[in-house]
Order: structure tokens, then C-alpha cells, then sequence
């Protein structure tokens, strides 16, 4: 096998690594537990927060006064430019795989190159694995009249930002903010 011909062939099987640890980290589970306080009192941010959520498309699931609880949820959709863009990939990937088989035993003729139909197999385990249901979970942890309100907050990543950038101005939220600070 020329030196070639086996680096092409190492970068090649590195490219579909590479393609399964992003399928992978596309679709994640990235829930994350976050304490907010705010100097309002609860009977002030938990109407608006609820109204918020609603708005934004999650049904509450469950109310829980004895525990201070509210439960919401909602089905997340994966992203259809995304999934488009990994079966591009996918493609191209196998493809490359194929040209390569191609090369080193030739005796195959062109049937290598038939893996390019295995490209669209990436995008739909992405939609698979990325579609499902979510829950924004609000527990009230104190509510003092003096010092405001304390939350505890589960929820998907991406949202629990969302809600700090858009109501922490209006409710003056406040958090570690290591949401916003973090890299990933």
C-alpha cells in the first residue's frame, strides 16, 4: 500500500469518528440544574415566569403547592438544517471511505462507492435521537418578603438562558451566572 494511499485512509476513518462524536454530542441531553434569586416576591415571578414558559410553547404538567413545584413540558424538535447538513456529511464521508476501499482493492470495481447511500443514515439517528420530550421544572426554595425569592430551575441548557436573558432584566433574576459564562 503506498504511504499515500494509508494516510488518506487514517484521515478518512478520523473523518467518521469524527462524524459519530458530533451525532453524538448533537443530541445530548444537556439538563441542567440552576439556583436564581430575585428580589421580587414569589407572587410576583412565578406568574410571570409561567406565562413565559406558555408562551413559549411548554404545557404545565403538574402543580404542587405542598412542594412548591411546577412541572412543565414539551416535545423538542430536532433541527431539520442540521440534520441536512449531517446527511451531507455522511455522505461525503462514505463516499470518501468508498473511493479509498476503491483504491486499495480494486477487484471491488466501483461497488465501494455504493456506502454514499449510507450518508442520510446520519441525519435520521440525529432526528431520532434529538426529537423528545423536555421538562422545565420550578421549585421555590424560600420566599421572604425581605429578601425576595429563591428558584431552583431544571431545564434544558438552552433554555434556562433564554429565560435568564429575557426575564432577568423585567424580574431582576440573579444567578452565580455561570450559564452564561460557560463555554459549552
Amino acid at each position: 500500500m503506498p504511504p499515500a494511499l494509508g494516510s488518506t485512509l487514517l484521515l478518512t476513518l478520523l473523518l467518521a469518528v469524527g462524524l459519530v462524536f458530533f451525532l453524538r454530542a448533537a443530541s445530548k441531553d444537556r439538563t441542567t440544574v440552576v439556583e436564581v434569586r430575585s428580589s421580587r416576591p414569589p407572587l410576583e415571578v412565578l406568574p410571570v415566569m409561567t406565562a413565559w414558559l406558555k408562551q413559549r410553547g411548554w404545557l404545565e404538567q403538574e402543580s404542587n403547592p405542598e412542594r412548591r413545584l411546577l412541572r412543565f413540558r414539551g416535545q423538542v424538535q430536532a433541527s431539520g438544517g442540521l440534520a441536512v447538513l449531517l446527511s451531507l456529511l455522511g455522505g461525503v464521508g462514505a463516499g470518501c471511505l468508498g473511493l479509498v476501499l476503491r483504491q486499495l482493492l480494486p477487484q471491488l470495481h466501483w461497488w465501494p462507492l455504493l456506502l454514499i447511500a449510507l450518508g442520510p443514515m446520519a441525519g435520521v439517528l440525529y432526528r431520532r435521537r434529538a426529537a423528545r420530550d423536555e421538562s422545565v421544572e420550578l421549585r421555590l426554595i424560600s420566599h421572604d418578603q425581605a429578601t425576595g425569592s429563591a428558584l431552583r430551575l431544571r431545564a434544558h441548557r438552552d433554555e434556562l438562558i433564554a429565560l435568564e436573558q429575557e426575564l432577568g432584566p423585567q424580574l431582576g433574576l440573579f444567578s452565580d451566572g455561570n450559564l452564561l459564562s460557560s463555554p459549552i
